[in-house]
């Protein structure tokens, strides 16, 4: 056993060396992104390879005339070709490099979408009632240049990170409106027909701050049958620019990447994940080997007792026969050998359930694969008990089991990104304040008409080139600042909230010490079970 136990060990590190990936020359599991020009490859879906449900090459190489002749390090190498379980490990640090592309990209939780604006109908000052508008009439289709709204709008425990992928959005429409009008002294009809071409975009962009940017730039066509209009048809563009900055809940770097930093800590320890499930995979293989070639060897002493007892139950007949046993006697010995037979049929069963067992860990399919459906496991190692006890002391032990389990690093690991997650909950306790600046320009132009002798002012005499003029002018400037503050009285939603994940943490912390100390039970018992 010791030879082959050393290749078993020496395939188990070659693994863990090669990691998740080094199982990909088999299969292709990472999702292909699309390759479709620039403009189109964010909006494509990647293609996720199949899964395996084949066996390797291997595992038919090995079957020959009814049998499988195995060796632990074939049965070992079988496992991790075609083992779920482990198939399955290898999935997770390729969906934690999806979820750290997720959380670079920021945003709220997934499945939430953010706000979206649109133009509005007319602007201020351009047709009849945008000069209502502009009068001071509150008219319901009449809109100025929007400040737009920050891009986390979704409420969750902690603030919620900016959306650091640049949004683009754009937006046109295109009516035909009749407004009756009960008074006609602006408009001179009693049926006011526009037809209307709106256009509007925008570009936002979070910042890992707390703070986010957004320039919008609107178009307004208009073209109405008012006979007092002076300005017709009419365009209104208007060129927008927003900031706003979180300062005290929403700020600060680390808090905004908080997501991020989890994210690059589970990506960075997912190996311990893998070589966990590769480790119990390896053990449950070993176990089940050997056990299958101690059934064997058991198997040869049971049917050994069973003849030993058959023999000694025809010696006693033939004495029997003779007169020199009692015919009473004999019950012993038919008894002890219904004894050994049913130990040998017990053994032949505890065979076949390891032969399923083993057959469930290297095989996709287990018993039900019909390549060994009624295939013979023959184990060609065996247990040897080495020459002396070479374990090495406890204390060392405890301590190389406290630095290299992988069960317990991952523990520590997830405390740590606890703790960081931890920082949303923390600032959330804060009162939310923003500073925020507005800053638009707007333009107008058209075809001037005579009302009642009078005209539009020559200055929007034009079209678009004439209304864009205006704005990069800066003829008709808007600016805003100020600053919004909202406080939770008592904020008791707050405070639980963070005293439940600081509570969930010491749990964790807890936990990791208590499954800390078993591992060195189970070291200890392990040794004491070895010697």
């Amino acid at each position: 056993m010791r030879g082959s136990a050393r290749q078993a060990l020496a395939l188990l590190l070659c693994a863990f060396a090669a990691g998740p990936a080094g199982f990909s020359q088999q299969v292709q599991l990472e999702p292909v992104r699309p390759q479709g020009r620039f403009i189109r490859r964010p909006y494509e879906p990647v293609e996720v390879p199949p899964v395996r449900l084949a066996n390797s090459d291997r595992l038919r190489a090995l079957v020959r005339a009814g049998k499988l002749y195995l060796t632990a390090q074939d049965a070992i190498a079988l496992a991790l070709e075609n083992n779920i379980d482990i198939e399955v490990a290898r999935y997770q640090p390729i969906t934690l490099a999806w979820r750290l592309e997720r959380s670079q990209a920021g945003g709220a939780l997934p499945g939430v979408q953010g706000a979206a604006s649109q133009a509005a109908q007319v602007a201020s000052g351009q047709g009849v009632l945008g000069s209502q508008a502009a009068a001071g009439v509150n008219v319901n289709s009449n809109t100025t240049a929007n400040r737009a709204a920050g891009n986390a709008t979704v409420a969750q425990i902690g603030p919620v990170a900016q959306t650091y992928d640049p949004l683009l959005q754009t937006s046109a429409s295109f009516s035909h409106r009749s407004s009756p009008q009960a008074n006609v002294i602006q408009t001179v009809t009693t049926n006011l027909i526009q037809n209307q071409r709106n256009y509007a975009g925008s570009y936002q962009q979070g910042f890992s701050y707390g703070g986010s940017a957004t320039v919008s730039y609107t178009d307004h066509y208009l073209n109405e049958n008012a006979p007092t209009d002076v300005l017709n048809p009419s365009v209104a563009p208007s060129l927008a620019i927003s900031l706003q900055q979180s300062l005290l809940q929403g700020r600060g770097v680390a808090l905004n990447t908080r997501n991020i930093t989890v994210a690059k800590m589970n990506l960075n320890t997912s190996d311990l994940a893998f070589r966990t499930q590769v480790t119990n995979t390896v053990v449950a293989v070993l176990n089940s080997y050997y056990a299958l070639v101690q059934d064997y060897d058991g198997l040869s002493a049971k049917q050994s007792a069973l003849d030993t007892a058959r023999k000694f139950l025809d010696e006693s007949r033939r004495r029997v026969d003779l007169g020199a046993l009692a015919p009473v006697d004999l019950i012993p010995a038919q008894t002890q050998v219904s004894q050994s037979q049913l130990d040998l049929d017990n053994t032949q069963a505890e065979i076949g359930q390891d032969e399923v067992q083993l057959k469930d860990l290297i095989s996709r399919m287990g018993a039900a694969d019909p390549l060994l459906a009624d295939v013979q496991i023959v184990p060609l190692d065996q247990l040897v008990i080495p020459e002396k006890d070479d374990i090495g002391p406890l204390k060392d032990l405890v301590e190389k089991a406290r630095r290299n389990r992988s069960d317990l690093l991952a523990q520590n690991a997830a405390i740590e990104t606890a703790k960081i997650s931890a920082l949303g909950t923390a600032n959330g306790v804060l009162p939310t304040a923003q500073v925020f600046f507005g800053a638009s320009q707007a333009g107008l132009a058209g075809t001037p008409r005579i009302v009642n002798g009078r005209t539009a002012d020559p200055y929007f005499d034009g079209g678009t080139g004439t209304a864009l003029g205006q704005i990069f002018r800066r003829n008709f400037p808007t600016e805003n600042i100020g600053v919004f503050a909202r406080a939770t009285l008592n904020n008791g939603q707050a405070q639980a909230d963070f005293g439940i994940d600081q509570l969930q943490l010491r749990q964790q912390q807890l936990n990791a010490a208590k499954n800390a100390n078993q591992a060195e039970v189970e070291l200890l018992n392990a040794v004491v079970a070895l010697q």
